[in-house]
C-alpha cells in the first residue's frame, strides 16, 4: 500500500510555532525520524519528502497554501502520486481534544476545522484517516480562531516533544498495522 501523510498547517515563520501547526510539525518528526527534509514540489504545491516506514515508501507532504485551502495541495499530491483517499492520512491539530492526547479516527465531520473541510470538498469523500493531535479549548472566553494561532504555552512547550512523538508513532502506528490495531494502542491509555 502506498500511503501519502499530510500535515496541517499554515506557511510562514509567523505561525511555525503556533497550535494550528501541529501537524506539520509531526511531519517534520516523522522526516527526522527517516533522516529526511522536506523540499518544495511545485507540480503539487507541497513541501515533500519519501521515507521508508515498516518497510514501505511513504510519502509525507506539507501543503504550502494556508490552512483553509489545503485541499487543492492535498488532492493534487494525491493525484500525482495515485493515492487514494482513503489512504491518505492528514494529522491536525483538535480542540475537542486534551493538550498532549492522540486520537485516530477515518471520516467524519471537520468539527468546524476549515482544513479538513477544504480537504473533504478537494477529495471528494470523508474517508480519509485523521490523526487527531488535541490542543485543548481556549481558555476563558478566547475565540477558537485566535486561540489557534497563538503559540503553545510554556508549559506546553515543556511537553510539546512528547506529544509530536506521540503524533508520528501514531502515524507510524497505522502505516504498520492497520487503524484498529493503532486505535487500540493509543485510545486505550491511561
Amino acid at each position: 500500500m502506498s500511503a501519502l501523510v499530510i500535515g496541517l498547517g499554515n506557511p510562514g515563520p509567523e505561525y511555525e510555532a503556533t497550535r494550528h501547526n501541529v501537524g506539520q510539525m509531526v511531519v517534520d518528526e516523522l522526516a527526522g525520524r527517516g533522516s529526511a527534509a522536506l523540499s518544495v514540489n511545485k507540480k503539487t504545491r507541497t513541501r515533500a519528502t519519501t521515507v521508508r516506514i515498516g518497510g514501505e515508501a511513504v510519502t509525507l507532504a506539507v501543503p504550502m497554501s494556508y490552512m483553509n485551502l489545503s485541499g487543492g495541495p492535498v488532492s493534487s499530491m494525491a493525484k500525482y502520486l495515485s493515492v487514494a483517499p482513503t489512504d491518505v492520512i492528514v494529522v491536525h491539530d483538535e480542540l475537542d481534544i486534551p493538550f498532549g492526547t492522540v486520537k485516530l479516527k477515518r471520516g467524519g465531520g471537520s468539527g468546524g476545522h476549515n482544513g479538513l473541510k477544504d480537504i473533504t470538498k478537494a477529495l471528494g469523500t470523508p474517508d480519509y484517516i485523521r490523526v487527531r493531535v488535541g490542543i485543548g479549548r481556549p481558555p476563558g472566553r478566547m475565540e477558537a480562531a485566535a486561540f489557534v494561532l497563538k503559540p503553545f504555552s510554556a508549559a506546553e512547550r515543556k511537553e510539546l516533544p512528547f506529544l509530536l512523538s506521540d503524533g508520528a508513532d501514531a502515524v507510524e502506528a497505522i502505516l504498520e498495522g492497520g487503524l484498529e490495531a493503532a486505535q487500540m494502542r493509543f485510545h486505550t491509555r491511561g
